[in-house]
């Protein structure tokens, strides 16, 4: 064989493995997904789903901008045999083989879990179930069973009391019952003993502090309001007052589009009725935060029993309470408050 013949095979040779080399470069590297969008994707694969299964998911979200290099390096890379349950978010700038390495390695993509401003326990497990496998109906089930609720310290009135807000990572495939475990583990965390103590020093248990801070909560959204509201709740309480919180009775009638509460709705019969029935409802009204908790166990000691929304000199709302030691007081408060709503036609 000539030397020129070897220079040219070895050419040829050379180009066909660059070629083929930065091909296949291409094909593992190049971004593959949601090219065309402007939003990452996740891929949920159930227990027991196949490869064929994450094959439809990805054609019917059209997730997938070249669809034979990807099935071709899922061969190559065993995927089809070593499918995982899970979600796995594939990114915009994603090649194939990162994308593929994770699902065949199952590098699951935590769910971020954020839930506040929740009233109902009903609501809560339809937007917590929503986001993992297990579904709402999993947790609906045990949420409302007493001997699960009791595992925990509560019973199914207060169970919601274990739901702190804030925002957690936890793995989609995580089942119901490990769920539950880690809201409890949270619920411990945050009750330290300095909290527990000065809970015991007001006389209440944990879940009692949790339905009184739901009240504060529903009451005001000024967190600097919220020891002073619940100063005067604790007043009341001492002095054998009902609470007459205007937050329970709506509550009670499950009508959370109520602005002013009247004398027929406060006549309902019902466990919270707090205008009928005296010391704290069977349950919270919604899931506390932690700053109403906090405002509950560092309450503020003064000798108000009454408060009212402020009003402005213009007769506007102004988001803010004025407080009261007497009823005469609270009366002249009250009035520029009905005034006010009198004036917005609100019923």
């Amino acid at each position: 064989m000539s030397r020129n013949l070897k220079i040219g095979i070895f050419i040829t040779v050379s180009v066909v493995f660059t070629t083929f080399t930065f091909y296949f470069w291409q094909m593992a590297q190049t971004p593959n997904f949601q090219v065309d969008k402007d939003k990452d994707f996740a891929l949920l694969i159930p227990t027991g789903g196949t490869y064929q299964s994450i094959l439809d998911t990805l054609k019917k979200h059209e997730v997938v901008n070249d669809d034979i290099s990807f099935r071709f390096l899922a061969k190559l890379l065993k995927l089809p045999e070593r499918v995982k349950p899970g979600r796995y978010v594939l990114r915009r700038d994603m090649g194939n083989l990162e994308a593929i390495k994770k699902l065949r390695n199952g590098t699951q993509d935590a769910v971020r879990l954020t839930f506040n401003n929740i009233r109902l326990k009903s609501d809560l497990i339809q937007r917590i179930g929503g986001k993992f496998e297990f579904g709402a109906d999993s947790l609906g089930k045990l949420l409302n069973d007493p001997e699960e609720c009791r595992k925990f310290g509560f019973d199914t009135t207060n169970v919601v009391s274990m739901f702190l807000p804030n925002t957690y990572e936890i793995y989609w495939t995580t089942k119901v019952d490990k769920f539950l475990g880690r809201m409890h583990d949270e619920y411990q965390k945050f009750w330290t003993p300095a909290r527990i103590e000065k809970a015991k020093a007001l006389g209440y248990s944990k879940a009692e502090v949790s339905v009184l801070a739901s009240i504060v909560d529903a009451e005001t959204n000024r967190n600097e309001e919220m020891p002073r509201i619940a100063g005067v709740y604790l007043n009341r309480i001492n002095q054998s007052m009902p609470l007459q919180a205007d937050p329970t009775v709506i509550f009670a009638w499950r009508d959370f589009s109520i602005k002013r509460v009247t004398s027929r709705l406060s006549a309902l019969n019902s466990p919270y009725n707090t205008y009928r029935n005296l010391g704290l409802p069977p349950g919270p009204i919604n899931i506390p935060s932690t700053v109403a908790i906090d405002a509950v166990l560092n309450a503020e000691k003064h000798n108000y029993v009454y408060f009212c929304v402020k009003i402005d000199p213009e007769g506007k709302l102004l988001g803010y309470h004025d407080f009261a030691v007497t009823y005469d007081e609270h009366l002249l408060n009250a009035r520029m408050y009905q005034e006010a709503l009198n004036k917005m036609n609100i019923k």
